[in-house]
């Protein structure tokens, strides 16, 4: 379903139940300055609305409704079922959530709902059901938002007896269960469904399978609650999308089976000003969020300046906003929106930064959106809309680093987002452009595949990887791939027998993590952190690297066998970047553009070619050809010059 017609959306999330009517006017004015074409409307006004139960306060989102169609600023309309209404929790404590230890979270933050509870969901329903009757018609609404960061858990007794449902659904007898989850251990064997709890504070570990249902199942839950409201609002409005926002990379959802559901995807972006690696992390989350999408999406929220909840909260420096907010639109962003448009007064994000700072219209950070949102408008005919394929696919699933996050582990230094990440970057500094996939997608239109690390892979996922390199695909794995099946359980070996054929290992003897700041030695001065594997090979790589020194000294650390390859460490950065360029060459993958800077990121994005600048001192780039700089209006020829946090977007 198409979302911008030709535009980028730009705006963010407005909440004027915060302030008097009169700021209203105030706010459209410098809408219309700064080029707001949209704005998120009522995702926390769930007390104004119904301030009392089955009350109905619509007369204010009327006007306000009414006020952004007057000036020409689209809504996406949310339902506001994030947060109930104190009212909610104080006469129906079944709607509250509670934690491991059956302590009730309650009101006075927010996310304050148990996903399972029938009450909430009524009346979640039914505020829905009005809005959507109520504003169906209205010449300002453009899509729907549906609630906001689902990341709710909820172990009380109303979760519990949905868990036991979820859990009858899935395996249908008791034999079945106590099968998939090993409970001939540790006297773990269950009579009664009615004896299977949600996860509760045990005396030690807990068992690792049912941890990986009981992830499963919350994700289910939410889901449920979400397609619940889209469905209702969809009844009335068909022909308008529907979206809700991701948390980046978070663990809490099934992210490939949440995005199969939406009509938009969308995220909410928060790099560190200060982190070094601020740029590559925001290029993976967005790399992330247009594969779940298959094509453009949405930047729901992101920060103009510093946030409030990181020990120490930077402001971005000038030009940081905008290079960020174009990285994003390089990655597939059709909408470029930010939490929020004004700054709060009151309340617990009142230093979160936004569009319109605590320094008004005079602030640099105003006077910088108006910028950015001038610099859309000219580029938004040229890019909404568009997107291509990339010739590597990074593969990640959230059950396998559900599966992989469990006590009693090998290491607890081996963190599935820190490893995935690692090796984007590694991707991302050599300028290799990438896609994600889920292990059983198709990947026939992809050069090369990598796969920094899957612990459980299933029966269909491996077949897919042999069926993928049978087919002439390049494939490169980490450390502790293929590890366990769908249900946690060790596959014979410790690896699946038919990937230690593929990449050419009779037998992974051991696995030796190493401790925090330890390093393993690697033939041509590659050095490896985190992890090492004793590993025999069977004698058909082609070429392998072995470890040097130590108690692995001559067994191999990185092995070839044809086009698949098997990393059984993490190298430290150049060195995972040198092996990816190598193996990216040999696939036939090049870079997106040679010889750029250092701190210099090349994107393409249908013909047009993005430069951007993440370094803080100017830089000249060659650029082949002739080209029309969409921001300046110049033509390029042979190369140009980008400023400190400098962009440019060039059209052939």
């Amino acid at each position: 379903m198409q979302m911008t017609n030709g535009r980028i959306f730009f705006g963010g999330d407005y909440n004027p139940e915060q302030w008097p009517e009169e700021t209203w006017h105030e706010d459209v004015r410098l809408m219309k300055d700064a080029g707001v074409n949209s704005v998120t409307l009522g995702v926390f006004s769930w007390s104004k609305l119904e301030p009392h139960p089955g009350a109905r306060e619509f007369g204010w989102l009327d006007t306000v409704m009414d006020l952004m169609e007057a000036n020409g600023v689209g809504v996406v309309l949310a339902t506001p079922t994030s947060s109930p209404p104190p009212w909610m929790g104080r006469l129906h404590p079944d709607t509250l959530p509670r934690d491991e230890d059956g302590r009730t979270e309650w009101w006075g933050g927010r996310q304050h709902f148990s996903h399972s509870s029938a009450t909430y969901r009524r009346y979640a329903a039914a505020i829905t059901e009005d809005l959507a009757a109520r504003y169906a018609g209205h010449p300002a609404l453009t899509m729907w938002h549906i609630n906001n960061e689902y990341c709710t858990h909820d172990h009380g007794g109303e979760a519990a007896a949905a868990f036991r449902r979820w859990l009858r659904t899935k395996y249908r007898t008791l034999d079945a269960l106590n099968t998939a989850w090993g409970t001939a251990f540790w006297s773990q064997g269950y009579d009664s469904w009615d004896g299977i709890l949600p996860l509760r504070r045990a005396h030690y570990l807990k068992n690792p399978a049912q941890v990986l249902d009981f992830r499963r199942f919350t994700s289910d839950m939410l889901l449920e609650c979400y397609c619940a409201e889209r469905d209702i609002v969809r009844r009335h409005t068909p022909h308008l999308p529907v979206t809700t926002n991701f948390m980046p990379l978070w663990s809490g959802q099934d992210g490939w089976r949440w995005a199969a559901e939406e009509d938009v995807v969308s995220v909410d972006l928060y790099p560190d000003p200060r982190d070094p690696l601020g740029a590559q992390y925001g290029a993976l989350v967005q790399d992330l969020t247009r594969s779940q999408a298959r094509g453009p999406w949405m930047l729901m929220e992101q920060a103009a300046g510093p946030v409030n909840w990181r020990a120490v909260n930077h402001p971005k420096p000038p030009g940081l906003n905008r290079l960020w907010s174009l990285q994003a639109v390089a990655h597939g962003a059709d909408a470029v929106c930010y939490f929020q448009w004004r700054q709060s007064r009151q309340g617990a994000e009142k230093f979160h930064s936004a569009m319109v700072g605590h320094a008004g219209e005079q602030g640099r950070t105003f006077q910088e959106v108006k910028r950015i949102g001038a610099e859309l408008r000219r580029i938004g005919a040229e890019v909404s809309g568009t997107h291509g394929t990339r010739d590597i696919a990074i593969l990640h699933d959230w059950h396998s680093w559900w599966a992989c996050d469990q006590d009693g582990r090998p290491s607890a230094h081996v963190e599935y987002p820190e490893v995935l990440r690692a090796w984007h970057r590694a991707l991302w500094e050599a300028r290799l452009a990438t896609d994600f996939a889920h292990p059983e997608h198709d990947l026939t239109a992809h050069r090369l595949v990598v796969v920094p690390q899957l612990y459980l892979l299933t029966d269909a996922a491996i077949d897919n990887l042999l069926a993928y390199v049978a087919g002439g695909g390049t494939l490169v794995c980490g450390f502790l791939t293929g590890v366990a099946d769908e249900d946690d359980r060790i596959r014979p070996g410790g690896m699946d027998p038919r990937l230690r054929e593929l990449f050419g290992i009779r037998t992974l003897h051991e696995w030796w993590p190493l401790d925090a700041g330890e390093s393993v030695a690697c033939a041509g001065g590659l050095r490896g952190t985190l992890w090492s594997e004793e590993i025999e090979a069977d004698g058909t790589a082609d070429e392998t690297v072995p470890y040097q020194g130590g108690e692995l000294d001559g067994l191999p650390a990185v092995l070839r066998r044809g086009r698949a390859w098997y990393v059984s460490t993490l190298p430290e950065p150049e060195a995972l970047r040198a092996l990816l360029i190598r193996v990216a060459a040999g696939a036939g993958v090049r870079p997106v553009l040679d010889g750029l800077p250092a701190g210099v990121e090349a994107v393409r994005r249908g013909e047009l070619l993005f430069l951007l600048n993440h370094g803080r001192e100017p830089v000249t780039v060659d650029v082949p050809g002739t080209h029309h700089d969409l921001l300046t209006g110049a033509a390029v020829t042979g190369r140009t010059t980008l400023g400190r946090y400098g962009a440019a977007v060039l059209k052939p």
